[in-house]
């Protein structure tokens, strides 16, 4: 699939100094756009708020034509790959270490942890950090300020190698080839209390939560946390990796291009129509507010997803049909792979998936309805109230110079024939299509409305699923 252009399209201009009023005085000029979403509050979205807050003053003194104006969580990245020349030293320490297997799972979250997604720690948490990520969904910082990390890092161990650890300081992590990742230094064991950590995530202990079921139900009972020194950048060789932009890397790309404003949109479905109005609606809003230059960062989730989700190498195939057919601007659109694993829990997960962008450089954040939420594992029922991960959200520690833009619902227009914003006065005229109807529609061959998808992302799907009945056809050899 043609695939360059999506991170590397021709240099835009560099744009000029915006004009007065500036952008982030004109945050607070848009009232018409929404209400707030919690008034008693005085941190509200940037985009649907009725009065200036302390939060868009800070915005006004601090405002420049670089998207690398919000700064990491703690101040600067925390990268935590080795340089080159120290790759003898470290292989040869870890040959005479004690060694520990990542799971896939694991693998993944060395590799937020490496990049810096998870600024400002420096490795998988220590039992102070657990604690506080698990019961405040924040970690205090030495200075005294707070983090938003409502998701811990861990890495959990079992007897045998807690025995095998014993008192010394470092191990070595092996990746789930048996080759050394990185080594884990000063190292601490501390007790893994999976009901506790399930409970306090999810908010439920039932059976079928997608990621307890991959990673914690089967896991050691013991938790080591320490500092991560990574030999060498993670690599997955799966024809992707190309995409797999770290933050640095996306910071240095958004100030090429010279982004004023950076508006991160995570997924992991395909894209449709309906996601494709939202973020050039978000777009256009942003340039009536005087930005000269936002770049939309679609940044699917690269890391674990349930078996029923579109699995990563088709959806990035899906979403170059998108910027081929025009359905979004590739010369204002960066797309890049997040590595992280998918929880499915809600409105925690959502904050950290906020804070991930964070580090990434961007300073607007879209959250629509249900984020990171899925379908009650044993009840016909949504795990959570549909609308608290974005109220959630304008209220979490450690998120205040993030500004989140809560968008309006989409769906099918059957009057016009696309996808629309929904209109409640004549709410029988639009449909639904969720992300089960729509892979429904797909397994079986079915089209959907004209209008709800591009048609060469369409395709994609649809040969992806009859590749899957072609197998489950196919007879095995005996």
């Amino acid at each position: 699939m043609a695939t360059t252009h999506l991170l590397t399209p021709p240099r835009l201009h560099h744009p000029s100094p915006s004009p007065s009023p500036s952008p982030a005085a004109r945050l607070r000029a848009t009232a018409s756009l929404a209400h707030p979403l919690l008034p008693s509050r005085p941190r509200l979205s940037a985009l649907h708020s009725h009065s200036p807050s302390p939060r868009h003053h800070r915005l006004r003194r601090t405002m420049s034509v670089r998207s690398s104006l919000i700064d990491p969580d703690g101040g600067a990245l925390v990268e935590l790959v080795a340089p080159p020349d120290r790759l003898p030293a470290l292989r040869a320490e870890a040959d005479a270490l004690p060694r520990v297997r990542l799971a896939p799972v694991d693998l993944q979250w060395a590799h937020v942890l490496a990049e810096g997604w998870a600024s400002p720690l420096r490795g998988f948490m220590r039992e102070a950090e657990y604690l506080q990520s698990l019961h405040f969904n924040c970690i205090r910082l030495p200075d005294g300020g707070l983090v938003n990390m409502s998701l811990p890092i861990v890495l959990a161990i079992g007897d045998a190698e807690k025995e095998r650890i014993g008192d010394k300081p470092d191990v070595a992590l092996e990746g789930p080839d048996g080759g050394v990742v990185a080594i884990l230094r000063r190292v601490e064991i501390y007790p893994h209390n999976k009901e506790e950590r399930i409970a306090r995530i999810w908010g439920t202990t039932a059976p079928g939560l997608p990621y307890v079921d991959e990673a914690i139900a089967s896991a050691g009972n013991w938790l080591i946390g320490g500092d991560l020194e990574v030999l060498e950048p993670i690599k997955y060789n799966d024809g992707l990796d190309h995409y797999r932009l770290s933050p640095r890397q996306l910071r240095n790309e958004f100030d090429k291009r010279g982004a004023d404003a950076v508006f991160a949109f995570q997924l992991r479905n395909p894209v449709h129509n309906g996601h494709a109005l939202l973020m050039n609606d978000t777009r256009r809003r942003l340039l009536e507010m005087g930005y000269k230059n936002p770049i939309l960062l679609l940044h699917p989730l690269g890391g674990f997803t349930k078996a029923d989700d579109v699995p990563l190498p088709v959806r990035m195939e899906q979403h170059s049909k998108v910027l081929e057919d025009g359905v979004l601007d590739p010369e204002t659109t960066i797309v890049s792979i997040f590595p992280s694993p998918m929880h499915y829990a809600g409105p925690t997960e959502v904050q950290w998936h906020a804070k991930a962008r964070i580090n990434a450089g961007a300073n607007f954040y879209i959250v629509g309805r249900d984020p990171a939420g899925m379908g009650h594992p044993t009840e016909k029922r949504d795990l959570y109230n549909p609308d608290h991960g974005k109220k959630v959200l304008s209220m979490a520690p450690g998120l205040e110079k993030l500004n989140i833009l809560p968008f309006k619902v989409a769906a099918y227009d059957t009057v016009a024939k696309k996808m629309a914003f929904f209109d409640p006065s004549r709410s029988q005229d639009f449909l639904f299509i969720s992300g089960t109807k729509m892979r429904t529609f797909a397994k079986n061959g079915e089209n959907p409305p004209d209008g709800f998808m591009c048609p060469g992302g369409w395709k994609v799907l649809v040969d992806y699923y009859n590749s899957l009945q072609a197998e489950e056809v196919t007879p095995v050899p005996v």
